[in-house]
């Protein structure tokens, strides 16, 4: 199975924004960039692409200090002192590809499950309970076990007690995504993992994971499909991750010239331990090469939402909401089933930040910041 030729069913859209990203990442040499370079984008008030590339660079690490002042002032500018927050919610973990580092691959043997809709129903309840006011939908990639039926009905039992409803499930078509807006659905997040097609075919080695432009487009087709807002993310450890970082910072930009009115929000997920494979980790991504792409994503786009996941550590993440991450999770549970009652399945990886709602929204306001439970308005 070539992992550039789309399968049967897999919409083709017309767009050239995949050659696009890919021509910049292949040609972004970040070792190229002096310490003038990385000193003249601090000062520009709009950054251009090459400026972006300058942040990432390996010459910008010494200037974290001024990079995280700056950011902090884009963030403080722009989000004001709000930090929003949410819970994900996992309703199936079956999986029909084969991704070598994910704890969910079908090979994987751990404990399979999904949650029935009046399940679903009573972790959502549990969930409202906490205060918050959104919630993040996943599920395993599996189509057979997880139709988009199956999903939108999911939605549209979210809209009953949130406000905001986002998806992270697999690449659907327009259509299938114009649906899940339809039920409830206000967001899609999609992980390319790796804009290193090759890499890519190393790492998902069977499943419609492994057709790289199709999920590349996934944001495309969530926007056409009508959703309000698109998230992008790599993760980062499985190859190059400065190239990684650029590339999806790249692929955000595109995607906000082409579409303007579509929100842009970035995730930085690291690589973590996973059931029967603990030894997985992120290799050269430090907490300080991840505070610099967290920096460089928010003085290149501004207005970008940026979430920090509890794969990082309770003192992690309240520094980085401090200085440009404007969404943080709480009350995590990555199996599932676990907030109402016992939990059915198991985990995708492990977390590192296991604080309740409670403790989250304490440790926002210690910080002189604002919680927000919802940030949007239905009129």
């Amino acid at each position: 199975m070539n992992h550039m030729e789309y399968m049967e069913g897999m919409e083709i859209i017309e767009s050239d924004m995949l050659d696009k990203v890919i021509s910049a990442m292949e040609a972004y040499d970040y070792d190229k960039y002096t310490e003038r370079d990385v000193l003249l984008a601090l000062s520009r008030d709009t950054l251009t692409p090459e400026d972006f590339g300058a942040l990432l660079s390996p010459a910008a690490l010494p200037y974290l200090e001024e990079m995280a002042q700056r950011a902090q002032r884009e963030t403080r500018k722009h989000f004001g002192n709000s930090i929003a927050m949410f819970t994900p919610l996992y309703i199936a973990n079956y999986c029909e590809n084969y991704c070598i580092y994910c704890g969910f691959n079908c090979y994987n043997k751990i404990r399979r499950a999904k949650l029935t809709e009046e399940e679903i129903e009573r972790e959502m309840a549990e969930i409202a309970k906490t205060g918050l006011q959104e919630i993040l939908i996943l599920t395993g990639e599996s189509r057979k076990m997880s139709d988009v039926d199956y999903i939108a009905s999911a939605c549209a039992i979210a809209k009953k007690y949130f406000k905001v409803v986002g998806v992270e499930v697999y690449p659907m078509n327009s259509d299938e995504y114009a649906k899940l807006h339809k039920s409830g659905a206000d967001f899609v997040t999609v992980f390319q993992e790796t804009y290193n097609s090759d890499k890519y075919e190393t790492l998902h080695l069977e499943g419609h994971k492994r057709i790289f432009p199709y999920r590349f487009y996934a944001q495309e087709r969530a926007v056409m499909g009508g959703m309000r807002g698109v998230g992008f993310a790599a993760l980062l450890g499985l190859d190059d991750f400065r190239k990684d970082a650029f590339a999806t910072g790249m692929h955000a930009y595109l995607l906000q010239k082409k579409y303007p009115h579509a929100e842009i929000a970035f995730s930085c997920p690291r690589l973590r331990p996973i059931l029967n494979n603990d030894k997985i980790n992120p290799k050269d991504v430090h907490e300080r090469q991840l505070l610099q792409v967290i920096c460089a994503y928010r003085i290149f786009m501004p207005f970008a939402a940026i979430t920090i996941s509890t794969r990082e550590c309770e003192r992690f993440r309240d520094n980085v909401i401090n200085i440009a991450a404007t969404k943080i999770s709480a009350g995590v549970d990555v199996g599932i089933g676990g907030h109402a009652g016992d939990k059915k399945g198991d985990e995708q990886f492990e977390i590192s930040d296991s604080r309740n709602v409670d403790e989250v929204f304490e440790a926002i306001k210690n910080q002189g910041l604002q919680p927000v439970m919802s940030d949007y308005i239905y009129v």
